[in-house]
């Protein structure tokens, strides 16, 4: 019978130092992420509750984990302080009954443990379903915003386009206006001078511009009555002059309205699709909430693959602990023997409870608020709010991932220098 007391290989998962120290902070570094993940879905309600009811599981499921590890150090310690003293004296006192009811306790102990563990394995294997899902939801989410985005921008500088070229052209009519209305009194005024002068030798059409209020009447009076060819001939070139002008004023005054509501046309559908721009959320820290569920999937496989280990390391102890049991019907003449399997069972259990202890920090959050932010939507925060959280969290993530801050330092250091 083999005198060796570990569980496992000495250079088992939990043996490991770099294992220890990229879990130990398991459940802190969890809900960081799940809380920067939740920060940057503002503007993103589906995709909030997707996260929410996420981080909501993977606290629950920390707990758990916790609380079963728990039930390992306590269990090894029943095992190692009460029920093991307890076989041994049945053993040494030859009262093979009594050993096969505590060898049997033993056997429920064990059960127990075996199935919580596998629950908690199928438990973690759902989550990260879950999460693979809600980063599948960020990602297309992310592609079908950055495209309705980019239509709108494209829209938008259409329409500022068509609302530019509009303007212009309401400027460039209101401008013949202006040059037409201008001519307009030029030609009145020549007329005026010219009625004026006929009448000033005939004093029958004096008489008529005195009496008569309007222009267009002084006209058609004196060009009835007038009988001087020249005279004529001028009337009819300023009175043909100023029918034009004012066919020219009626022709721009339409063109100038048709312009102004064109104007307002393409003004409302800028002004709506400016709206439309304004109201999609900005898609680029949806970036960061596929980073953040990516690192949650790595310590999720991670901790599975953990549980899965302790799996097998109970497993183990099962058959070390019942290693002597067939020799429990012929007691009397392997007691040595059954006593010297249940040492190395005890030594055993006493090793797991420590690697137990070691390891079960991982899974507390040190902040009892950790997932408070679940409590208010990120949409709710003001700018400077939502910066100020955002800054805060890159920090603490950055001291868990220090690779990211030495990239971070390299990426600003490039940008000042561009500048």
């Amino acid at each position: 019978m083999s005198s060796d007391t570990a569980v496992v290989p000495s250079n088992h998962q939990m043996d490991s130092p770099d294992f220890i120290r990229d879990l130990l902070p398991a459940a802190e570094k969890t809900a960081l992420l799940y809380n920067m993940s939740y920060l940057c879905l503002a503007k993103f309600s589906s995709l909030e509750k997707i996260i929410r009811a996420n981080a909501v599981e993977a606290q629950m499921l920390f707990s758990s984990s916790e609380a079963l590890l728990l039930l390992c150090v306590s269990t090894s310690d029943n095992m190692v302080k009460t029920l093991f003293p307890m076989l041994t004296a049945a053993v040494e006192k030859n009262k093979p009954l009594v050993a096969v009811k505590y060898l049997a306790k033993a056997n429920q102990w064990i059960h127990d443990i075996i199935k919580e563990v596998e629950n908690i394995v199928e438990d973690y294997k759902k989550l990260n379903i879950g999460v693979a899902t809600a980063t599948s939801d960020v990602i297309s989410t992310k592609a079908e915003t950055e495209d309705k985005k980019r239509k709108l921008t494209t829209e938008e500088k259409v329409l500022q386009n068509a609302v530019k070229e509009y303007n212009t052209k309401l400027r460039e009519i209101q401008s013949d206006l202006i040059k037409v209305n201008i001519k307009i009194d030029i030609v009145d005024k020549e007329l005026r001078e010219l009625v004026n002068g006929i009448a000033s030798r005939n004093k029958k059409f004096g008489i008529v511009a005195a009496v008569v209020p309007f222009l267009g009447l002084i006209i058609n009076a004196i060009q009835k009555g007038v009988n001087d060819p020249g005279d004529r001939a001028a009337i009819d070139l300023a009175k043909n002059k100023m029918n034009q002008l004012q066919q020219d004023k009626t022709r721009l005054s339409k063109n100038e309205w048709e312009a102004q509501t064109e104007v307002m046309k393409s003004q409302m559908e800028l002004t709506r699709a400016t709206f439309d721009l304004g109201s999609v959320p900005d898609p680029v820290h949806l970036a960061d909430v596929q980073t953040c569920l990516t690192r949650i999937q790595m310590i999720l496989l991670q901790l599975r693959s953990f549980w899965e280990k302790i799996g097998v390391m109970v497993t183990n102890l099962q058959q070390k602990t019942f290693a002597g049991e067939d020799l429990i019907d012929v007691l009397s003449d392997f007691k040595e023997e059954f006593l010297y399997s249940l040492q190395v069972a005890k030594e055993a259990w006493k090793t797991f409870s420590g690697r137990c202890q070691t390891v079960m920090g991982m899974f507390s959050v040190q902040s009892k608020d950790a997932y408070k932010f679940l409590e208010t939507s990120p949409s709710s925060l003001t700018q400077k709010e939502w910066q100020e959280m955002y800054d805060a969290l890159t920090a603490k993530l950055n001291h868990f991932y220090p690779a990211l801050e030495a990239k971070q330092a390299i990426e600003d250091q490039q940008a000042a220098e561009s500048n």
